[in-house]
């Protein structure tokens, strides 16, 4: 451990069996871990504390291995990664570039491969811009979720834990090894509404390579299924502007402007400047910006009647360390443009990955939906991360080589139908028995029977070195009029094959000769 990542390591103890085991993990040093000092990125506040955070045991009675704490914007104040007197975290792809903040070590020991994941904490967005800035995932969960005891706050009404991975898969691991999987809507592995703001609402701050990923992106989402539904985004962004005014700041001073009264020189001029600013508000101001808030709730409110989910850029563009530094508040600021609304509004979202800029830095798109539906976010985003396959005979469920697909951590979605111009045949001599699915244009068939499931994208090549000739995959159309991966066969393959389409599956058929 070394550089600016890391404050702290945790000393090595035998790991538990369970979910996570073989997992390493860091945590943000806002977060309690017995024995190892707590310092929010001020040493000067530091303090030992006797009992970790629940979620830091939860982790490692799950299996995972704790391996050190994290820097950090100090008191979790900042969307950037060089407010610390440990030094400025860089992007891993360009060090002249932010990490995004507030958790920002945290986010680079995941993305330059020192842990498996990490937590962060996520206020105003600090679970997901550095996420964006480091080509990885940022899982924001809902309020209350995750528990924040054992936690320094930083507006303890809106902070919550989050959780760093490199791929959705591992964040599916990680959230389900402290999180019951609750009842998803129907939204997460069927078809969806997902809202973007016009074009005069988006900002990318005269960034045209972040605009240009941000549309490939909505295409994407459409290739998934997804219908796109422009919404006002004037009320969410209005939302935004609350957080550094009034009862927020105000809970931020709250927290720790008692320590910082006395320890000015200790304690990061820019944090300082903005957490002693919460003095100039009164009770009266407090009030009147919940109302406005309760206010702006209930505009918001009505969007989710006609989307599921929204996707926005998680930041319009990133900055230099320089230029940070040189201009700290506005350029915060202009980070937080799709980020601070969402703890204001208990929202749960989720930062992907979303392409790469010509100058190598990535960027990142935002998934963000109502309470609660932090697992359909991770359902939709598995969608978006992995293939889909569609299977007609010997890898159905049940089928002999089923467990091809199962072994590859691939996962049953639905069971349907081709589109009607679909013939099956039962082809000859091989084994074990497989079918022949073949498109006809124009042809008006039952629709044939096939099973859709989703792998993770780096296992396909294994599973594709598997498939014989006359088979081979090719896009399907369904009955739904979506397209999907899938077994198609070869018209050499035919010849002595027998036509089942009457029976519109490959197991009736099996049924057949029974």
């Amino acid at each position: 451990m070394k550089g600016p990542v890391w404050i702290s390591e945790i000393p090595a103890k035998s790991p538990a069996n369970g979910p996570l085991t073989g997992l390493s993990f860091a945590l943000k040093d806002n977060i309690d871990y017995a024995g190892v000092p707590t310092t929010a990125g001020c040493p000067a506040f530091a303090y030992t504390p006797m009992i970790s955070a629940p979620i830091v045991d939860a982790l490692e009675a799950a299996g995972a291995k704790a391996i050190g704490k994290t820097n950090l914007d100090q008191f979790a104040t900042g969307l950037v990664g060089v407010r610390s007197p440990y030094g400025a975290c860089a992007s891993v792809f360009n060090s002249e570039y932010i990490s995004g903040g507030s958790s920002s070590g945290s986010a680079v020991a995941v993305a330059s491969g020192q842990v498996d994941f990490a937590l962060g904490t996520d206020t105003a967005g600090s679970g997901r811009v550095p996420a964006a800035f480091n080509n990885i995932v940022g899982l924001k969960p809902t309020k209350g979720l995750l528990s924040t005891k054992g936690v320094v706050p930083a507006c303890a009404s809106l902070d919550c834990v989050s959780i760093f991975t490199r791929d959705i898969l591992t964040a599916r691991r990680v959230f389900g090894a402290v999180v019951k999987r609750n009842a998803t809507p129907a939204w997460a592995n069927g078809p969806f509404r997902f809202g973007v703001p016009p074009a005069q609402d988006l900002q990318f701050f005269g960034d045209d390579a972040a605009a240009a990923l941000f549309d490939a992106s909505i295409a994407r989402l459409e290739a998934a299924g997804g219908q796109r539904v422009e919404f006002d985004y004037t009320p969410f962004r209005e939302t935004a502007e609350l957080l550094y005014a009034g009862p927020w700041v105000a809970e931020r001073y709250a927290a720790v402007g008692g320590f910082i009264e006395g320890h000015r020189d200790d304690v990061h001029p820019v944090v300082r400047d903005i957490i002693l600013g919460a003095k100039k508000y009164s009770a009266a101001d407090s009030f009147e910006a919940m109302y406005k808030l309760e206010a702006l709730r209930g505009v918001t409110a009505k969007v989710w009647a006609v989307v599921d989910l929204l996707l926005l850029p998680t930041t319009g563009t990133t900055y230099k360390i320089a230029e940070v530094i040189a201009d700290p508040v506005k350029l915060n600021t202009n980070l937080g443009f799709y980020t601070n609304f969402v703890n204001l509004l208990d929202l749960a979202a989720l930062s992907i990955p979303a392409g790469f800029r010509p100058n190598g830095l990535p960027f990142g798109v935002s998934l963000i939906a109502q309470a609660h539906t932090d697992w359909a976010l991770l359902d939709l985003a598995a969608r978006l991360e992995e293939v889909r396959l569609t299977v007609v005979g010997a890898h159905l469920s049940g089928q002999p080589l089923n467990k091809q697909l199962t072994e590859r951590g691939a996962r049953l979605i639905k069971t349907c139908k081709t589109a009607k111009e679909y013939r099956l045949f039962a082809l000859a001599n091989t084994t074990p028995p497989k079918p022949g699915l073949v498109r006809e244009p124009g042809f008006d068939g039952p629709g044939i029977e096939v099973e859709v499931w989703s792998m993770p994208t780096q296992n396909l090549g294994g599973f594709l070195a598997l498939i014989p000739q006359p088979l081979g995959l090719g896009t399907l159309k369904l009955d739904d009029g979506s397209g999907a991966l899938g077994f198609i066969c070869e018209p050499a393959g035919l010849v002595g094959a027998t036509e089942i389409t009457n029976l519109g599956g490959w197991r009736k058929y099996l049924s057949s000769r029974a």
